[in-house]
């Protein structure tokens, strides 16, 4: 067999999971994991990298851009130690949450869909899409990457939680475009 047939054989499957409830996102991850089979597949969580739990010692309010340029900041770090690993290792890796997460944010406080795409066109296409529907906790206790863009955007900025994060959900729900 060739070099590129080999490739090709070999390849992984990237499953994206995405949604405003992180421990949604979550356990619809370990579900994925569990149907799968562990050996075959692992998972790539938001804030690998650690870039959102130092933002937290940080004080102050950060712009929506600079919110998702520390998302893509992280997800390029999931993507090189991670994501392209297990996929060149020809096994499952899951992604909780994914690109469709960022961008959702991103058209929910009004920033071009251009611009997102540009930002985040670096990370390996997913083979399969799954997106959790976001339950009563995310508005009134958001985690992850909702509540470090509440609290370092939304609330000084006087946005809203709940009306955020409906607006995401509502992204989340458009057919991707990517």
């Amino acid at each position: 067999m060739d070099r590129a047939a080999q490739t090709r054989v070999k390849r992984g499957r990237l499953v994206a999971i995405d949604g405003v409830d992180l421990q949604a996102v979550r356990a619809a991850a370990r579900e994925a994991v569990r149907s799968i089979g562990a050996p075959h597949c692992g998972v790539s969580h938001w804030d690998a990298s650690g870039v959102f739990h130092e933002l937290d010692l940080v004080d102050g309010a950060a712009s929506p851009r600079t919110l998702l340029l520390l998302y893509a900041a992280d997800l390029a770090f999931r993507a090189r130690w991670e994501i392209a690993p297990a996929l060149a290792e020809g096994r499952t890796i899951v992604a909780a949450p994914y690109v469709a997460t960022a961008t959702a944010f991103g058209r929910a406080v009004g920033l071009d869909r251009s611009w997102l795409a540009n930002l985040l066109q670096f990370a390996p296409r997913q083979t399969e899409a799954h997106v959790v529907d976001a339950g009563r906790e995310a508005l009134t206790r958001p985690v992850g990457f909702l509540r470090v863009a509440s609290a370092r955007w939304a609330a000084p900025a006087g946005i809203d939680r709940a009306a955020l994060t409906q607006e995401m959900a509502r992204h989340l729900r458009r057919p991707a475009r990517r």
